[in-house]
């Protein structure tokens, strides 16, 4: 009963608002943050530590398989001690839509590594069969040279994507007969530390490190870590900042590109209740003000008000790490009432009229600044009022739309539209062509830059 309150701890059914919207503050605010940073510091030296990074890999996620590429660098690079640990897949409840999200961890692993100069180029998954003694090798071989063990599992992941059964039994050929007996009979175990321990540091992914008391995701956020070992004095050497770099895309001269009648199409999906949406609309409007591009906005529901779940550990790390993002990309998460419920659909009923004014995206944007920003009920009718005519909009011909059920039909074309591009969650985009041809989808705030590049592509192409 307990599990299940927590799962569904973002429901109202199961806490009030109120309380839900302080925790997410404390989650989000940047004050906890660093104090918990320098409590987390002082009780490390109190107990004698060592700065111990720990480091958790799973060889069926495509992201581990980048992330394994880099581990030697940041060794090489930060006075550290570095612990493995191997996790199973996570649960349906952490990954809801599990078949799209794992499409789209194999299609993203691939697009990115380039950029970074990463390597990954399987087409599909492996064969699932293989992933038993590719486990049981990494286990047998645990013991050897941290440096020679993680190019063990390099090798062993790339073969494993590979599909190269023989590449696998090649690790085992100069083991003796015993040693190969043991190894064939030995019970697959090494993930049920791994599973253990993140589960112990309220984590849930792969391709994960974590240091005193934060987590930091793949290769999108092993910058934040970079910069608090940094911080700590743990630099090596006067080498560049970042382990690895993104490579950026030449600038465009907005002089020289295509004419705006000609403009490609792009599709921003939001929703009300997503933190990483709010944090968007800076560069997505610094998009639309530095290309020739038309936005159309295509609000979803929140995915809780599509009865999708969201587990306690998943929303405070959604939290903490959104807000982590918006004080880079200068958009600030402050004060939260998060308008899940009647809330959000008053909000939505107006949407619809108010777009049709070409106002759609900056309604929006202001409706997620008051929800993350100023902590204001976006339900309430007197804000949603003065919001309109902020906008220049006649209030009394827009509140014929309020409360009214016009928006739902809308919302729910729009979101059959994100899910054909393999995406189920929020921000979203789909850049086309100015015929509406040759759709290309990107799931996430963190790949605003790959739409950029896209754009770029695509207005070079036609010069």
């Amino acid at each position: 009963m307990i599990k299940n309150r927590l799962i569904n701890f973002f429901s109202k059914k199961e806490i009030t608002a109120p309380i839900r919207n302080k925790m997410m503050m404390n989650w989000s605010s940047e004050k906890n943050f660093y104090n918990q940073r320098k409590a987390k510091e002082k009780l490390r030296v109190k107990e004698g530590r060592p700065h111990t990074i720990l480091y958790f890999h799973s060889l069926s996620d495509p992201y581990a398989h980048l992330t394994i590429q880099v581990i030697k660098k940041l060794i090489s690079n930060f006075n550290i001690v570095l612990e493995i640990f191997f996790i199973s897949e996570p649960s349906e409840n952490f990954t809801p839509e599990k078949t799209m999200y794992r499409k789209h961890c194999l299609k993203d692993s691939k697009e990115i590594a380039p950029f970074y100069g990463l390597k990954f180029e399987a087409k599909e998954f492996y064969l699932k069969e293989n992933e038993k003694l590719a486990y049981k090798i990494l286990d047998y071989f645990s013991d050897i040279n941290q440096d020679d063990y993680i190019d063990l599992i390099f090798k062993v992941s790339s073969l494993l994507w590979d599909n190269n059964i023989t590449g696998l039994n090649e690790i085992t050929s100069n083991l003796s007969d015993k040693e190969r007996e043991l190894l064939s009979k030995k019970i697959i175990d090494i993930n049920i530390k791994g599973d253990k321990k993140i589960q112990s540091l309220e984590y849930y992914f792969s391709a994960s490190f974590h240091y005193e008391g934060e987590n930091y995701w793949g290769i999108d956020r092993l910058g934040y870590l970079e910069e608090r070992l940094i911080e700590l004095g743990l630099k090596k050497n006067n080498s560049d900042k970042n382990i690895v770099k993104k490579l950026e895309k030449y600038k465009f001269d907005s002089n020289q590109i295509i004419k705006k009648d000609n403009s490609l199409i792009l599709e921003f999906f939001p929703s009300l209740n997503s933190p990483y949406t709010y944090i968007s609309f800076k560069r997505v409007k610094r998009l639309i003000d530095s290309y020739p591009i038309k936005l159309l906005m295509k609000p979803v529901l929140p995915m809780l008000m599509r009865n999708m779940k969201i587990p306690t550990h998943k929303g405070k790390y959604i939290l903490s790490d959104s807000a982590r993002e918006g004080r880079k990309y200068g958009s600030i998460i402050k004060d939260i009432y998060s308008p899940i419920g009647s809330p959000a659909n008053k909000a939505y009923s107006l949407f619809p009229i108010i777009d049709s004014y070409g106002l759609g995206f900056r309604y929006l944007e202001e409706l997620t600044k008051a929800s993350f920003f100023y902590g204001i009920n976006i339900g309430n009718e007197e804000f949603l009022e003065k919001l309109s005519k902020d906008l220049g909009l006649p209030w009394d011909k827009i509140r014929v739309e309020l409360n009214t059920d016009n928006w739902r039909s809308i919302l729910e074309k729009n979101l059959k539209d994100m899910y054909s591009g393999n995406s189920w969650g929020v921000p979203s985009f789909k850049l086309t062509n100015f015929d509406n041809s040759n759709p290309y989808y990107q799931w996430g705030q963190d790949r605003i830059w790959l739409i950029e590049n896209e754009i770029i592509d695509r207005l070079s192409n036609h010069q």
